[in-house]
């Protein structure tokens, strides 16, 4: 307290306010107890400061189809400690809403997460526009409860659409603990079908399905899905992650045969923390937030009327923010051409 009092008496009027230059210094010393005092490591102070002033650089992008793009981002804290099921939150910019995705793969010796994201509203197609050296202002995560993975037995996944990203990370858990994996993945057309090829690294067999029939079965997902509930013997759990329709079919497929089946219902959320209620999802027995309870549910206590009604609550909205994010970057890109600018 003595050296800010010195520090404040001394600052030449032409350096700025004593809050400028103080401000970086204060930063500097939280950096420093952030690392020290948590971990009693001197040295982790430098890793307080790193972790601190880490950009969320993207460091490689595919474009998987006009809808669904795939980022590498760096995120050191977030694969340090990231478990399959969990998610982030990503916001693009200072005045940017909370993203939530799920995490479709980590590597922890890199410090890097996966994002795969399919391009609905105003902020995932302004993220889709983002591409490599871009960076995110924040990444907060892993976040929600992860998959509770062991030896099953004999298990089974459905992925459908983007919903397979998350489910990846998931099947290569199940099999590293020693299951029986059979794997069911599809999508309207072959262009949305991704990470087949991951997929089977970590299936003792796998089955793909398009709604149109251009690539495997002609059939959705639920087809082969019921057909191996009443061929295959001793089945103990099936996770299903992909649209709410998809979901709740897969639900009503399995009921019968009253398999557990868990489904993830991050598509739903919105803040993140539970402070908006945004995700509030109605079981038989009351009501939960997808946020802090989920993001995995038992697919049999669902109340999937409910469900899918508030998904669909703010779609007039949704296309207004759209449209209006469209029209202002053509009146800028107007504007930069216009100008001469690069």
């Amino acid at each position: 307290m003595i050296m800010i009092a010195y520090l404040l008496m001394i600052i030449p009027p032409g350096l700025g306010s004593p809050t400028t230059i103080l401000h970086p210094l204060v930063y500097s010393f939280r950096c420093i107890a952030d690392g020290m005092w948590v971990t009693k490591d001197p040295g982790a102070s430098i890793r307080g400061i790193q972790r601190r002033l880490a950009l969320y650089k993207i460091i490689q992008k595919q474009v998987m189809s006009d809808i669904v793009k795939m980022m590498v981002v760096q995120a050191p804290h977030v694969a340090a400690k990231a478990l399959p099921g969990q998610f982030i939150i990503v916001r693009i910019d200072e005045a940017g809403e909370r993203i939530p995705l799920t995490i479709a793969d980590s590597d922890p010796s890199a410090g890097t997460i996966t994002l795969i994201f399919q391009e609905v509203g105003k902020s995932t197609r302004q993220m889709g526009t983002m591409e490599v050296g871009d960076e995110f202002k924040n990444v907060v995560g892993p976040l929600g409860h992860p998959t509770e993975i062991k030896n099953y037995g004999k298990v089974l996944v459905v992925g459908g659409g983007v919903g397979i990203a998350p489910l990846y990370p998931i099947t290569r858990a199940l099999k590293e603990a020693g299951n029986h994996v059979i794997s069911i993945i599809g999508a309207r057309t072959k262009d949305l079908i991704f990470w087949e090829d991951r997929m089977r690294e970590c299936s003792d067999q796998m089955i793909v399905c398009t709604d149109d029939g251009c690539y495997g079965r002609k059939a959705l997902v639920t087809t082969p899905l019921h057909e191996l509930l009443e061929t295959e013997n001793n089945i103990a759990r099936i996770w299903a992650i992909g649209p709410a329709i998809m979901m709740k079919f897969v639900a009503e497929t399995t009921r019968p045969f009253q398999i557990p089946t868990i489904v993830s219902l991050n598509t739903i959320m919105v803040d993140g923390t539970g402070m908006c209620g945004g995700c509030r999802v109605v079981l038989d027995d009351g009501a939960q937030f997808v946020c802090v309870d989920g993001p995995e549910f038992d697919a049999h206590r669902v109340n999937w009327g409910l469900l899918l009604e508030r998904l669909s609550f703010y779609k007039v909205e949704e296309l207004q923010a759209v449209q209006h994010w469209e029209s202002h970057n053509c009146r800028l890109d107007q504007v930069i051409n216009e100008a001469g600018m690069p």
